[in-house]
């Protein structure tokens, strides 16, 4: 099995056809709807397990809210300040989460050598890690951020501009293809570091919490890695001060805020170069 997965993983058809998009895309909701039957045998386990997801990551919000009860501003900003930050972030965190996430696993299927089986399937690759296993119970997380993101908008001094009405869903959408980006990514690089799990969380679970903040309580050299590094500030924090009218501590010219959508789209085209470097690089354990 190990050598037809190898033969597979140098020539993947299904990736090199001119419709390889499509066929993604055709892969990817079969895997998804598949799963998505799975979880619905069980209703009251996956209301639970959504109100549970939705009830961990709103203690985040709680969290700042309790602070708050304490101060009246941080970094300068007030708490609906934040919380456009927070639902921003939230939402376009757990868009991607519940898009792409399952790629966090694949350094799993890595070691124990189970992704020979992906290799051997018609189907893209990509498609199917992306969809491997996938929980619908992660709408709780988007559900969260979209309640604080409404909460919070009739509350921030906007002037609510055709520009400023229109940036906001295009941020959220263009965060959430970043995020999507970074989880591919890092799905890749377990290629090489075998089960790298936790490094890849540190990017994509910790970026998503450096980014409910503002982004002036951070260290300059934070400040440019999450700007020039990985372009986690494109998601919300350079759109979220242009709404505001609050200065950037990098001093970036003012087109930048509206880069979101090219940044996403480069981001998206990098992550696919390093995931077919990856897989191109896979060597099966054999088992």
């Amino acid at each position: 099995m190990a050598e037809t997965a190898a033969r597979t993983r140098v020539a993947p058809a299904a990736e090199r056809t001119p419709g390889a998009v499509a066929q993604s895309v055709h892969a990817y909701r079969l895997v998804v709807g598949m799963w998505m039957r799975s979880t619905m045998v069980y209703r009251a386990s996956f209301v639970m397990t959504a109100l549970g997801n939705f009830a961990a990551t709103a203690l985040d919000f709680v969290t700042i809210v309790l602070m708050f009860s304490h101060i009246q501003a941080l970094g300068g900003f007030t708490l609906p300040e934040i919380a456009l930050l927070y639902g921003t972030a939230s939402t376009s965190f757990g868009l991607a989460d519940l898009l792409a996430g399952s790629a966090d696993r694949l350094g799993e299927r890595v070691r124990d050598g189970t992704f020979d089986t992906l290799l051997l399937r018609p189907a893209p690759v990509l498609a199917q890690v992306a969809a491997d296993r996938f929980a619908l119970r992660r709408l709780g997380r988007v559900t969260q951020g979209l309640l604080v993101l409404v909460w919070s908008l009739p509350r921030v001094d906007v002037h609510w501009t055709a520009v400023n009405v229109l940036l906001l869903p295009v941020t959220l959408l263009a965060g959430a293809a970043i995020f999507c980006a970074v989880f591919v990514a890092g799905g890749a690089f377990q290629f090489w570091a075998g089960d790298a799990a936790q490094v890849q969380n540190s990017v994509t679970y910790g970026g998503a919490t450096v980014l409910q903040y503002p982004p002036g309580i951070f260290s300059r050299d934070l400040l440019r890695g999450v700007t020039f590094v990985v372009p986690l500030a494109f998601v919300n924090w350079l759109p979220c001060l242009r709404m505001l009218g609050r200065p950037d501590p990098l001093g970036l010219p003012g087109w930048v805020d509206f880069a979101g959508v090219p940044v996403a789209v480069l981001c998206c085209a990098l992550a696919g170069l390093v995931w077919r470097a990856g897989v191109r690089s896979y060597r099966s354990t054999g088992s």
